[in-house]
């Protein structure tokens, strides 16, 4: 990232980071605050950066262009999903969904916890898992769609008393009982 920052903001890069000193300083910032991305997202933010504006960004700037924009990907707002996972309908997996992020998101929160508690309490939760999902998705990774469980190909009817009876039988003659 400071490479790209450096061949593309030549002049800017080394007024503002005059010395290797103030230089390892920032690096050191920065992936503090970058480490809950992924390196490919870090690179993409820095890219767009680059493509959006002639000037070497602030930490800021890096930070919303690593978050991305979720809406390109199809993805609502964290609380949106989480009003959504609450909201839906049992099965789960059967709902039409927004997102198959939002349906995961509320399965790693687990639906009873988030039915169960108090938004200040579950949404965080969610929040988490909904996001560390949103950054996965917008990294590439596609997300299987919820998994709705087929229905058996024959329905099998109880057996009558008298043909219980009959099989209990043909059993305890086959092991001589």
């Amino acid at each position: 990232m400071f490479a790209l920052f450096r061949i593309n903001y030549h002049n800017q890069y080394y007024a503002a980071f005059k010395d290797n000193e103030l230089l390892n300083q920032a690096r050191r910032l920065w992936l503090n605050s970058l480490a809950q991305f992924a390196p490919e997202t870090i690179l993409r933010g820095a890219r767009k950066v680059i493509e959006e504006s002639e000037y070497l960004p602030t930490l800021n700037r890096m930070i919303r262009a690593c978050q991305g924009e979720p809406d390109k990907f199809g993805l609502v707002d964290a609380h949106q999903a989480y009003v959504e996972a609450c909201r839906a309908p049992s099965p789960k997996a059967a709902y039409a969904w927004s997102h198959p992020a939002v349906y995961h998101a509320g399965c790693a929160s687990d639906w009873y916890f988030l039915t169960t508690n108090a938004e200040k309490v579950a949404f965080p939760i969610f929040e988490r898992h909904y996001l560390k999902l949103c950054e996965r998705v917008m990294n590439g990774t596609e997300l299987p769609a919820p998994n709705i469980p087929a229905l058996p190909e024959t329905i099998e009817t109880p057996l009558s008393k008298e043909e219980n009876a009959k099989r209990m039988e043909e059993l305890r003659k086959q092991l001589d009982l």
